[in-house]
């Protein structure tokens, strides 16, 4: 007996992991390697975490789910597997039509604006020196749903009468570092990618020269339906006054900024903009 007695005193005196511990999903796609993205993305989690452990005085812990492409990261929002994703704007409002009750918490802070460029870019030897000489050359785009390397890029190509059947071939490869490659080893004679991962690719050596720029809108962060309101509110603040050096490097913005669903609205009319696929343009 005394022995069972000595054993629970000694029990009481070890800590056992709390059972009231937040435990967080936060969901991505690939977009670029998935090395890369952790890289990227764990220093503000890193943050977050401890942000909103001294709001919610609750130990917060957050999980990153790295989704195989933008269909399954998408789906893992809409159905509630992760709390909150980071997406391109396109994403965004697929997800939205597909789950009306998903909310932004927070976009993304490019110089204190929304606002970011994506680039039509050619190997260094090309003689394509604008949009109107891709009549005729092979094309790498993205992700089919990627803002960038499908929707704003496609739209571009059209104002400039650039179309599928003007195009000699295209292809959706998927990754912005993958159209860069391509591009590079002249695989194609064009491509669409974001302009981060174009100076990254330039910067390590890759034969690359921008022909065409055109905005995007920087991403949302969003909440999914199922994610509790205190947390949700907890979460919105910590990404809001989010200022830590490490994180935000890492990140490449310069923090978060309120936003809404109307600031995707631009997006919303390059993803029903079908002039690419169209005959002539028109």
């Amino acid at each position: 007996m005394k022995k069972a007695h000595s054993l629970l005193i000694a029990l009481a005196f070890i800590s056992f992991p709390a059972l009231s511990d937040i435990q967080l999903a936060f969901g991505v796609y690939t977009s670029d390697k998935a090395t890369a993205m952790v890289k990227q993305f764990r220093p503000v989690l890193n943050a977050l975490e401890a942000k909103m452990t001294a709001k919610l005085k609750e130990p917060v812990q957050i999980r990153m789910q790295i989704s195989k492409d933008y269909q399954q990261g998408l789906s893992n929002l809409v159905e509630g597997r992760v709390d909150f994703s980071r997406f391109g704007p396109s994403s965004y409002i697929l997800a939205k039509q597909n789950n009306p009750d998903i909310k932004i918490l927070a976009v993304e802070s490019n110089n204190g604006g929304k606002t970011f460029n994506g680039v039509i870019c050619v190997h260094n030897d090309s003689h394509i020196h604008s949009a109107t000489d891709l009549a005729g050359k092979s094309f790498a785009f993205g992700d089919e749903n990627s803002t960038i390397g499908r929707y704003l890029s496609q739209s571009y190509l059209a104002d400039h009468n650039i179309t599928a059947s003007t195009l000699d071939s295209y292809s959706y490869l998927g990754r912005h570092d993958k159209v860069g490659a391509a591009v590079g080893s002249e695989q194609y004679d064009a491509g669409a990618l974001k302009e981060s991962t174009f100076n990254k690719l330039v910067n390590k050596g890759a034969p690359l020269r921008a022909i065409a720029r055109f905005e995007n809108v920087t991403k949302p962060w969003i909440a999914s339906s199922t994610l509790e309101p205190k947390i949700a509110v907890s979460l919105k603040e910590s990404l809001l006054e989010l200022a830590d050096p490490k994180a935000l490097k890492a990140l490449k913005k310069n923090g978060f900024l309120p936003g809404n669903d109307s600031d995707y609205e631009r997006i919303r009319l390059a993803m029903a903009d079908n002039r690419f696929f169209s005959e002539s343009g028109d």
